[in-house]
């Protein structure tokens, strides 16, 4: 009988144990991130952010973050919709911005979903003015302003409004921050209409980019101080008409990585400041074709460039032949490959574009 008491005891312990166990994983799981829903279409104002009761604009939600303590993973998901941005959104937390936890802001269905199509991705249109006057007068989408932030399945348009002469959709100021990564993401921009004066403005290290497709903007990069360990990988720029890549300024360092990508139809591939010279770099497994000029430096007293022959940039297996063809809207609208290498084209084996797998 007593070891029959003492036997119920040690089940129903183990029971309490049980269930505080599961409590604990439950309440620890809760706390590992932040997550915020964002729906442009669905969504309303001052809502929660569950995935029930989303957050109308990107504005607000990003706000939200700014007062997270930081300690853990932030995340916001946004559904499909055009999130259109009136003022420069600053990424960050009340946390230290040297955080080790990572701030994301992810497409809730990404591109090699089987249910993918365009209209899946969340569009980012900024139709502020100019809002930040560093160096000169210019226009930011999301300022970036902590380290370890990670951008993955957007469309980012250019800035239509008329007043804005240089917009950056992405811009880290803070040449001490590092990790910037940037998947499965589109920048289009038109000069006639919606300019996009360089996709990227980024100081700092660890800045990786990987299955974008850059497609008009007038330069896909501008690389600023402090800069190292850069990639760039299975990506394509397209039409970039002053540069694809503008590299270079003080204490950048020589981690620098670029493979498995299409630079096409663009002014010049790269350029840099005339003072550091002509950077020792490997471009490998890429198709670099049709495009004015390779390599140029940049004197800037007198702010224009200077095409200069390749000297020290190293080329593994880089094809600069051949015709490459991105699919494009055609009578029947846009496909899920727009703006993908076509079938036929040339660059095909490199793996570039929107898709990974």
């Amino acid at each position: 009988m007593k070891n029959k008491t003492m036997l119920q005891t040690v089940k129903f312990s183990y029971i309490i144990i049980t269930m505080f166990a599961v409590l604990f994983v439950f309440r620890t799981s809760v706390t590992m991130a932040q997550t915020l829903y964002v729906d442009a279409q669905k969504g309303k104002n001052n809502a929660t952010g569950t995935i029930t009761h989303p957050i109308l604009t990107l504005d607000e939600a990003v706000l939200k973050t700014n007062s997270f303590k930081g300690n853990e993973p932030v995340i916001l998901k946004l559904n499909p919709g055009l999130y259109t941005v009136t003022h420069k959104l600053t990424l960050k937390t009340a946390g230290p911005a040297n955080s080790i936890a990572p701030y994301t802001i992810e497409s809730v269905i990404m591109p090699d979903a089987k249910a993918w199509q365009p209209a899946s991705m969340p569009v980012i249109l900024s139709v502020s003015g100019n809002n930040d006057d560093y160096e000169f007068a210019h226009c930011v989408g999301f300022f970036v302003s902590r380290n370890n932030v990670n951008i993955k399945g957007l469309k980012f348009m250019g800035n239509p409004n008329t007043g804005v002469h240089y917009y950056y959709p992405i811009r880290r100021q803070d040449k001490t921050l590092s990790g910037l990564n940037v998947s499965q993401c589109y920048f289009i921009g038109e000069a006639n209409s919606s300019a996009i004066q360089s996709s990227f403005w980024a100081s700092g290290s660890g800045i990786h980019v990987d299955h974008c497709i850059f497609h008009n903007s007038k330069i896909a990069f501008v690389l600023g101080d402090n800069v190292n360990d850069f990639s760039l990988t299975h990506t394509i720029i397209d039409g970039a008409y002053n540069t694809a890549i503008w590299y270079g300024f003080a204490k950048t360092t020589a981690k620098f990585t670029f493979k498995n990508n299409v630079i096409t139809n663009c002014y010049y591939v790269m350029v840099y400041p005339v003072e550091d010279g002509q950077p020792s770099y490997t471009f490998s497994d890429s198709y670099i074709t049709n495009n004015a000029n390779y390599l140029g430096n940049y004197p800037k007293p007198q702010d224009k460039f200077f095409a200069e022959a390749n000297k020290r940039i190293k080329e593994v297996n880089i094809v600069k032949k051949g015709a490459i063809k991105l699919v494009s809207v055609a009578d029947d609208g846009m496909t899920r490959d727009n703006l993908n290498l076509s079938a036929a084209s040339a660059g095909k084996c490199t793996g570039a574009g929107i898709f990974s797998k």
